[in-house]
Parts: C-alpha cells; sequence; structure tokens
C-alpha cells in the first residue's frame, strides 16, 4: 500500500447532474478499496435533478473509516467537471495547497440560468482558478471524448486524468478491472479513452 500524501486525503468532484460525475467517484472509490485503503463517499444532489451542481466527497485514508463530508477549507484535490462549479468548490473548501484538475467546457446550470448574468468569461474563470489551486491541470475532456466518437467518454478521460496525475495511489492497472466491470460491453473504447486522459495530464 503506497503513503497517501494526506491521510485523509480528501477529494470533490463536481459537475452539473448528467455530466457523470458520480461514475467517476465509484470507479475511484473501487479501485482504492482494492487497494486496501478506508474510503467514504459523501454526495450533495442539490437541484440535480432540474440541471444543478452534483457534488461527490471521497475521503480516503489508510487507517481510519472517515466521515462522509469534507469541512470547508480541507479539500486537497477539486476535479471539477465544469469551471464554474469548479469555482465554486474552490472558494468554499480550497486552499493554498489544493490541486486542482479541471475539464473548460461550460456548461450553464439551473443556478446560472437563474440569476440572469449569464455565464462568467471562461479566460477569467481558469485564471481566478489557476490563482487559487497550488497546482492546476486543464484538460479538455470533452473536446478529446467528442474525437473518440462520444462525449460520454469525458467522465472517464477525467478519471484517467485524475490517476496519471500521480496524486492517488493508483494507477492504469487499479483501474482496468474496475473499467472491465463497469463497462463490460465498452471495455476497450473505455480503456482508450481512460489512456487518453493519462496521456494529456503528463503533456
Amino acid at each position: 500500500m503506497k503513503t497517501l500524501m494526506k491521510d485523509p486525503l480528501n477529494l470533490i468532484n463536481v459537475g452539473v447532474a448528467g455530466q457523470g460525475n458520480v461514475v467517476i467517484s465509484v470507479l475511484i472509490g473501487d479501485a482504492l478499496v482494492r487497494e486496501g485503503y478506508f474510503v467514504t463517499l459523501g454526495q450533495i444532489y442539490g437541484a440535480a435533478q432540474r440541471g444543478g451542481p452534483v457534488i461527490n466527497c471521497l475521503r480516503i485514508s489508510e487507517k481510519i473509516q472517515c466521515s462522509p463530508f469534507i469541512p470547508d477549507g480541507h479539500a486537497h484535490i477539486i476535479l471539477g467537471l465544469e469551471p464554474v462549479e469548479t469555482m465554486r468548490m474552490l472558494e468554499q473548501f480550497g486552499n493554498p495547497e489544493v490541486i486542482t484538475i479541471v475539464n473548460p467546457r461550460p456548461i450553464h446550470s439551473i443556478d446560472i440560468i437563474s440569476t440572469g448574468d449569464g455565464y462568467p468569461k471562461l479566460d477569467k474563470i481558469i485564471k481566478a482558478i489557476k490563482e487559487l489551486s497550488a497546482k492546476t491541470w486543464v484538460i479538455n475532456a470533452t473536446e478529446e471524448a467528442q474525437k473518440l466518437g462520444n462525449p460520454i467518454f469525458a467522465n472517464v478521460i477525467l478519471t484517467g486524468a485524475l490517476t496519471g496525475s500521480g496524486i492517488l495511489p493508483l494507477d492504469k492497472e487499479s483501474l482496468e478491472p474496475v473499467l472491465r466491470e463497469r463497462f463490460p460491453k465498452q471495455f476497450e473504447a473505455n480503456m482508450v479513452a481512460f489512456s487518453k486522459g493519462m496521456e494529456l495530464v503528463r503533456q
């Protein structure tokens, strides 16, 4: 078992309903449990059924089963499928050491639409995310998924990016059996997407 960079290690995975960030949390959580870690998953759906944010909190430990929710200001990793939602998580859970991986594809969630203010300028959002993070990877997961033939692969690409970053004690061999079990009929396609994510984060 590899030593965690922090124990417990706090990961927040955020997106808009329908993006598949729950799948990411299940894949990562399953792989970590198979490696012998304690993993607690907490989910906050908000207005998910109406196109609102979906927040997943994973707390990972070598020693204990943690409470499911991460205290404000105590995230170690934020994986964002949507830029504005990523920024919101940084404002609430960020700190000077937080590491961020973000997909820069905007989605106009119900929260954005309801304000009537319009979507903020993307370049400013990405700049702010970088300023609030110790390290940031911008991974064009949706764009790369479309190249693979289906935007649904974006979440698996981001799973690959998170794994390839080296932040978690996981590697390709850790995720392969999890992906095979989760996607038995589309395993090969999902492995291509996963490998693309690992490649992108290492560029």
